[in-house]
């Protein structure tokens, strides 16, 4: 039986990718940069704005998210921001299914809100999704949060059962446990959302 096919635009090192796999799809990723340990179907080095979309049945994109974090105030804008709206305009003119992910505060309807302790992740990593118009939509309980986030002191918390907060380079110790991800340095988890998140997606794709 022949896979559906997916655009993964900004895939990074494939967190998003893996989770589109587990659901079934032939994904192929889109970044400006080389990924060495991208885990897809196929690789195209392009820019998200310029890569031919035709062939495909739906897309995922993940826009750069500096310029929308909340750390923008600290350590500057990114000047990336544009392309979040940009590929929005890209993919609604394609008529196919589309999902857009980003963090909180970025420029978004927010259909869906996804946190890793609705998949029992060691970590919150909250991320918005845009569904396409007229898309069926996932429902999932987001429980309590009751466990503490360390953002330093990392490796102690982890060890006394906090969760983690996966900024920075945060070693490739905390990937398979708090992130479901067992192939990434850390300054690629960073970057990252959980594979669970898009396994969850691309069943409603």
């Amino acid at each position: 039986m022949t896979r559906r096919r997916l655009l993964d635009l900004g895939c990074s090192a494939g967190g998003a990718t893996r989770g589109y796999q587990l659901a079934g799809w032939h994904v192929t990723g889109v970044d400006i940069e080389l990924q060495p340990n991208y885990p897809g179907d196929a690789f195209i080095l392009a820019d998200m704005l310029t890569v031919p979309l035709d062939g495909y049945d739906a897309y995922h994109a993940s826009p750069p998210c500096q310029d929308h974090s909340p750390l923008s105030a600290l350590v500057g804008k990114h000047g990336t921001g544009y392309l979040l709206p940009a590929i929005r305009e890209r993919l609604e003119a394609t008529g196919r299914p589309y999902v857009i992910e980003n963090v909180p505060g970025a420029p978004m309807r927010v259909d869906l809100m996804l946190c890793g302790k609705m998949f029992n992740l060691r970590v919150k990593r909250h991320r918005w999704f845009e569904f396409w118009a007229g898309a069926m939509l996932p429902t999932v309980v987001h429980p309590r949060h009751t466990v503490p986030t360390a953002t330093r002191q990392r490796r102690q918390r982890w060890a006394e059962g906090w969760d983690i907060s996966i900024t920075g380079d945060v070693g490739i110790y905390l990937g398979p446990e708090a992130m479901g991800i067992d192939w990434m340095t850390g300054n690629e988890l960073s970057q990252a959302i959980p594979p669970a998140y898009t396994a969850l997606v691309g069943q409603y794709l």
